[in-house]
């Protein structure tokens, strides 16, 4: 399959030597040398470094860096105000992720201005890249937290308790990392600058792979969300307990685990419970407590509620059964997200302008420019995995597809930083329903 070629930089060998060489500066940063995979956690020393790697190739570019109230990185081309074109990703992952997840959408912004600048753009509005923090939820368990708290889509005194497997909370963990909790919360200054936001990401899926195209625009996100499913039962010896005189929380959850997949068949969904935690995790010990999350997600927002109900219902009838205590907490819902129609229209426009064949496509996955959806203007890059593999140490896309995305995205913003942006205000006064055009 050959990827679409738009012609958009004068040299591609030297845009392709570039990406191999910022590439190649961040590819190190928290990868774990037997597995390949990356543990790339907020707040934690790798963190800093991957802040520290981000404002570094800010600065070198002439592009002034700021943090926000809630820890996101903004370095800006032009002075910051409302109403300025921004772009960017994450720079965390998932544990054992892969490496494109997120900064293949950093780096390629970072390239795109390169790109501009060489091209000469005379920017009429300023440029942000943003490194959003915390978009995983690997450590403190609620994904997008930066943009979520940004918009206040999170509480911020909830987000702030929140812990890690540690027992630390993200309060302490930001202050240990020298940001000041105390601001955390609804950003609506930050909020204003963004008249448009463009997310560039590897696809966490197989459509691009599919066909002839090695970038696409995403159309929607599904619904999905995460549930936290504690089962309390009494620790005992594994040896000298008789069966009769057990309350393992594990046997309710294995039935549930398994009850799971079947509703995900019937619901057309999917469902997965990823992250588990066993007190005492001990060979010989009964388990006197089961922590396990439960991810929701399905093109259906009714579906997944329904699965979930039956399946909490299931869940209660289990640890009864086994005279176990049940109690199911949803720690996030993110119903659909239908990315703004016109800006969307413009980024296919402009693409085809220059010759880039960019198919639209649904993705089940969450990102930040979903959260950021119901304040502002979103659309979304998706760049070709060739297998589809993500949160996985073999996730991948090829060079020449990532430089295909960097072409893209300079169309995209040149297109959107020299024309005109016309705010169509959203109903009731906020910003981010209506289009800008």
């Amino acid at each position: 399959m050959a990827p679409a070629r738009s012609g958009a930089t004068a040299d591609r060998p030297l845009l392709r030597a570039s990406f191999d060489g910022v590439w190649s500066d961040l590819e190190g940063v928290g990868r774990d040398p037997r597995s390949g995979g990356y543990d790339r956690f907020s707040w934690t020393g790798v963190d800093l470094g991957l802040r520290e790697w981000f404002a570094a190739e800010a600065t070198r570019r002439g592009l002034e860096v700021e943090v926000d109230r809630n820890g996101n990185q903004w370095a800006w081309w032009g002075a910051p105000a409302d109403g300025a074109v921004v772009t960017g990703s994450h720079l965390d992952s998932v544990p054992g992720g892969g490496a494109f997840d997120g900064p293949l959408g950093v780096v390629s912004a970072l390239l795109a201005v390169d790109a501009l600048k060489a091209a000469g753009v005379v920017p009429e509005r300023p440029l942000a890249v943003v490194n959003f923090v915390e978009e995983e939820g690997a450590r403190f368990g609620l994904a997008c937290l930066g943009s979520r708290l940004m918009t206040g889509a999170v509480d911020s005194s909830h987000a702030l308790s929140l812990t890690d497997d540690d027992g630390t909370t993200l309060a302490d963990a930001m202050s240990a990392a020298g940001h000041a909790p105390e601001h955390v919360g609804l950003d609506e200054t930050a909020l204003a600058r963004i008249g448009v936001f463009v997310e560039l990401h590897v696809e966490q899926g197989r459509h691009l792979a599919l066909g002839d195209e090695s970038v696409g625009v995403a159309s929607s996100i599904h619904p999905h969300g995460r549930w936290h499913f504690c089962f309390e039962g009494e620790g005992n010896h594994a040896g000298t307990t008789r069966l009769d005189d057990r309350h393992d929380p594990m046997l309710p959850f294995a039935e549930v685990v398994g009850a799971a997949r079947r509703l995900a068949v019937e619901a057309q969904a999917v469902t997965t419970f990823g992250r588990v935690r066993v007190d005492p995790n001990g060979t010989n010990a009964i388990p006197s407590r089961v922590d396990a999350w439960l991810d929701a997600r399905g093109a259906d927002q009714g579906g997944v509620v329904r699965l979930v109900d039956d399946l909490q219902r299931i869940a209660e009838e289990a640890a009864a059964g086994h005279g176990v205590g049940l109690t199911v907490t949803r720690d996030s819902f993110t119903p659909v997200v239908d990315f703004d129609a016109s800006l969307s229209d413009r980024l296919r426009s402009s693409l085809g302008a220059a010759s880039i064949s960019a198919p639209t496509l649904p993705t089940a996955a969450g990102h930040d420019a979903g959260i950021l959806a119901s304040r502002v203007p979103t659309a979304m890059l998706f760049v070709r995995n060739p297998t589809g593999i993500s949160h996985s140490p073999v996730e991948h896309a090829e060079t020449d597809d990532c430089v295909d995305g960097v072409e893209a995205l300079t169309v995209v913003l040149r297109d959107l930083l020299v024309a005109p942006l016309e705010v169509v205000p959203a109903a009731g006064g906020q910003p981010g329903a209506g289009a800008r055009r």
